[in-house]
C-alpha cells in the first residue's frame, strides 16, 4: 500500500475520532454518565495518537542529513512511547473516578449512553479496521491500532451498561465499567510499552539469540575472536551490529574475504544488514576485552 493511500487512512480517522470526542463528552456531562466521559477520553487520546502518528510517519520519511546521520525513521518509536505513555495515565485517572462514583453513583440517562456508546463503537470499528492492515509494520501505527481496539470494547461495555441501567437502575454499572475499561487500558499500555522502550535503550533485538550470531561467527575460517560486540535497531525493522574481530595472521591478507563471509553470514543466518566491523591483527588485540560492551 503506498506511503499516502496510509496518510489519507489515518486523516480519516482523526476527523472521526475528533467529531467522536467532542459528541461523548458533552453527551457524558448531560446524561451524567462516567462511563460515556472515559469513553469519551479515550476517544480523545485516541485522536492525539493519530495526530502525533500522522506526524511521525511524515517526519520518519525525511532522508539522512548532517544533522540526522541515522536518518528520522525512529521517530515513529518515540511517537508510540507517547502514546502508550498516555494509555497508562489514562488508564491511572479512570480507575480513581470510577472508584469515587463508585461510593456515590450519580443519577444516569440511559438512553443517551446507549446511542452514544453506539455511535462510538461504530467509529471505534471504522478506525481500527481502517489501521489494522498497516499495523502489522510499524510499532506507531500498531499503538493506534490498540487504542482504537481498546476503545472498541469499551464502547461495547458502555452499551451493555446503559441498557443494564434503563431496565434495572444499576447506576453502579456505569463506574464499574469505567473500572473494567482502565483495567483494560492498563494493561495494553504495560505490556505494549517494554518493547519501545527497548528500542529507544539500544537494546538487542528480541527475535536475534546474540550468541548464536557470535558463535557463527567466531566459526567462520580466519576468524579468532569477537568482543566489544553491540546489537541494536536503528529502526523497527533494521537490526544492526557492529564489533571488533580478530584475524588469523595468515588469513591477514584475505580480510576482504572474510569480511565478505561474516557479513553475507549476518544477512542470510540472522537478517542483520547494518553491520560495521572493526579488524584486529593477534599482535595488537584488546587485553582482556569483553564480548558485549566496551568494557
Amino acid at each position: 500500500m503506498p506511503p499516502e493511500t496510509k496518510d489519507k487512512r489515518v486523516a480519516i480517522a482523526i476527523w472521526a475520532n475528533g467529531i467522536l470526542t467532542l459528541a461523548q463528552v458533552g453527551g457524558g456531562i448531560f446524561a451524567g454518565s462516567l462511563a460515556l466521559i472515559a469513553d469519551a477520553l479515550h476517544n480523545f487520546s485516541d485522536m492525539a495518537a493519530l495526530v502525533i502518528a500522522f506526524a511521525a510517519r511524515k517526519i520518519a520519511r525525511r532522508p539522512a542529513d548532517s544533522k540526522m546521520t541515522f536518518g528520522y525513521g525512529r521517530i515513529e518509536v518515540v511517537a508510540a512511547l507517547i502514546n502508550y505513555t498516555t494509555l497508562i495515565i489514562i488508564g491511572i485517572y479512570l480507575v480513581y473516578e470510577g472508584g469515587m462514583r463508585i461510593i456515590d453513583p450519580p443519577q444516569i440517562k440511559g438512553w443517551w449512553v446507549v446511542w452514544l456508546g453506539g455511535i462510538a463503537l461504530a467509529v471505534d470499528a471504522l478506525t481500527a479496521l481502517l489501521t489494522y492492515s498497516m499495523q502489522k509494520d510499524s510499532v506507531n501505527i500498531r499503538a493506534l491500532f490498540l487504542h482504537n481496539l481498546s476503545d472498541a470494547l469499551a464502547s461495547v461495555a458502555v452499551v451493555i451498561g446503559g441498557i443494564l441501567i434503563l431496565l434495572y437502575d444499576l447506576r453502579w454499572v456505569d463506574p464499574a465499567i469505567t473500572i473494567g475499561i482502565a483495567g483494560y487500558i492498563l494493561y495494553l499500555g504495560l505490556t505494549e510499552i517494554g518493547g519501545t522502550i527497548r528500542t529507544l535503550m539500544l537494546g538487542s533485538p528480541v527475535d536475534i539469540d546474540t550468541d548464536a550470531v557470535i558463535l557463527t561467527l567466531s566459526n567462520i575460517e580466519g576468524v579468532i575472536d569477537l568482543h566489544h560486540v553491540h546489537f541494536w535497531q536503528m529502526g523497527e525493522h533494521d537490526a544492526s551490529l557492529d564489533a571488533h574481530v580478530v584475524i588469523e595472521k595468515s588469513a591477514w591478507d584475505q580480510l576482504e574475504s572474510t569480511k565478505y563471509r561474516i557479513k553475507q553470514a549476518l544477512e542470510q543466518e540472522f537478517n542483520i544488514n547494518h553491520s560495521t566491523l572493526e579488524f584486529e591483527h593477534p599482535d595488537h588485540i584488546h587485553k582482556d576485552a569483553h564480548i558485549y560492551g566496551h568494557g
